[in-house]
């Protein structure tokens, strides 16, 4: 495991905070050692570092309370949606009181004719798409785990869908937050647009739980599309998928997903999945239209992969097999762990210009077999995002070693590239040693924001920034 940094910690204020607290909400207020722990960090290899405390509020105004005390006393707070995060963001380094916010987990209003809706933060994204699946309407972020919406926001989160729908802060209108000292404020209406003031929705989407905790969340939907078309196209190397990916971006047609698996994750696919597929690079695409259109655009790819070397190319509207295609995509982590059986997976992402992801990746797998690393790799591609699993024995302080290096060394890359040492898993505990390298100067104006709307550093410190 990473050793986690851990902070000062505040005893007696938080003595107090958790017999106030258990006072007022009882049972929603929990302190057994089994549920901290589970509320600490355990998707990754950060140590767990578990609150002293988990509450389990049921409105904005039940936050708001907590908040008040923990701010009267001076105790840290860390908001907790779905615990998927992969960079250490619901740890507690300084101990403090974590807000699980499961039982918040309302639909409030679709407006249908407006194409959005009003839920609260622990709503997770395929409840939400099955309460709108009879409306004909959908949320398209699909980060690939079952992630709470209030959890998205706060990290950011986009997957395979954002080339076409965007990321997170592409789809969040408005938020309802609790600030520092207990306040509840609104960022904005429902219109589609507006140019009042400052971007404080913006802000606070990707700020991880470190200004203020989203309380309720106004989302855009969209249209559940006439037709799907699924395609998938091998190549016979990495380098020759990615152009095909450059030229399908700059040709302009509308892919809806378009996603790298390497061969050593289509060989994990096959076996996992069931799968029959050629192992080298693969291409998986899924289209978005009408019927006539989503054939066309199959096709017009088809001819782009044809001409870097791309084979045995196939397109699909069958929702089962659509289906069994993106399932084996989703349960790619699940799958990798095969490969080497025992091993844990450690997750990394960057994100680089497309213009440079065919150089990155092949470095990327180039350094992981001299380091002698199992590292398969996935990505988002259309938008120049790719994933990492590192395969790693725990036991070994060597293989760790030699992780932790090939993180550096692949955020070091991705950062050289103009690109960004994290594109859609955040900065938490994980990432935040890379940060200072990839924006400069700008830190200091970030902690600037923190300082002002947290004095006390009580939102969930020893994330992003170090105050």
């Amino acid at each position: 495991m990473v050793q986690a940094t851990s902070l000062p910690r505040n005893e007696a204020g938080i003595a107090a905070a958790v017999e106030t607290l258990q006072q007022r909400f009882g049972d929603q207020l929990q302190t057994g050692q089994a549920i901290c722990e589970q509320h600490g960090h355990t998707t990754t290899w950060i140590t767990n570092q578990a609150p002293d405390a988990v509450v389990f509020p049921t409105s904005a105004d039940e936050v708001s309370e907590i908040l008040q005390t923990c701010a009267e006393y001076g105790v840290p707070v860390i908001p907790f949606g779905t615990g998927t995060s992969l960079e250490g963001h619901v740890n507690a380094p300084a101990g403090g009181i974590c807000i699980d916010m499961m039982r918040m987990d309302s639909i409030i209003a679709v407006h249908a004719e407006d194409l959005d809706v009003v839920v609260q933060p622990g709503v997770t994204r395929e409840q939400l798409n099955t309460y709108l699946r009879d409306k004909g309407l959908f949320f398209p972020i699909d980060p690939g785990a079952n992630a709470s919406l209030g959890g998205m926001a706060a990290t950011r989160a986009s997957g395979t869908n954002a080339v076409r729908y965007g990321t997170m802060k592409d789809n969040v209108l408005a938020l309802e937050a609790v600030m520092a000292d207990g306040s509840v404020i609104r960022t904005a209406q429902r219109a589609k647009k507006s140019s009042a003031g400052y971007d404080l929705t913006r802000l606070l989407v990707g700020s991880e739980g470190t200004l203020g905790l989203i309380t309720e969340l106004t989302l855009k939907l969209q249209g559940i599309p006439e037709a799907i078309r699924s395609a998938r196209c091998s190549f016979r190397s990495v380098d020759d998928a990615c152009r095909a990916v450059m030229m399908t971006i700059q040709y302009g047609i509308p892919v809806a997903r378009i996603e790298l698996l390497d061969a050593l994750s289509v060989r994990a696919a096959n076996a996992y999945s069931g799968l029959d597929l050629p192992e080298t690079p693969l291409l998986l695409l899924e289209f978005h239209g009408s019927d006539a259109g989503v054939v066309e655009q199959s096709e017009m790819f088809t001819s782009i992969a044809e001409e870097f070397g791309g084979f045995d190319a196939a397109a699909t509207s069958t929702a089962e097999e659509r289906n069994k295609l993106w399932q084996a995509r989703h349960d790619m982590y699940w799958a990798s762990l095969q490969l080497r059986p025992g091993a844990k997976g450690i997750s990394t992402d960057v994100c680089v210009p497309i213009s440079r992801l065919a150089e990155c990746v092949g470095a990327a797998r180039d350094k992981a077999e001299s380091m002698g690393l199992m590292a398969p790799i996935v990505g988002h591609v259309g938008d120049g995002n790719f994933h990492a699993l590192l395969l790693i024995d725990m036991d070994s302080g060597i293989e760790r070693q030699k992780a932790d290096d090939y993180v550096g060394w692949l955020n070091d890359l991705a950062i050289s590239m103009d690109g960004t040492c994290t594109g859609e898993h955040g900065i938490g505990q994980g990432k935040r040693p890379y940060l200072q390298k990839e924006l400069g100067e700008t830190i200091r104006y970030m902690a600037a924001i923190k300082a002002a709307l947290d004095p006390e550093n009580i939102m969930n410190p020893g994330k992003i920034l170090e105050m």
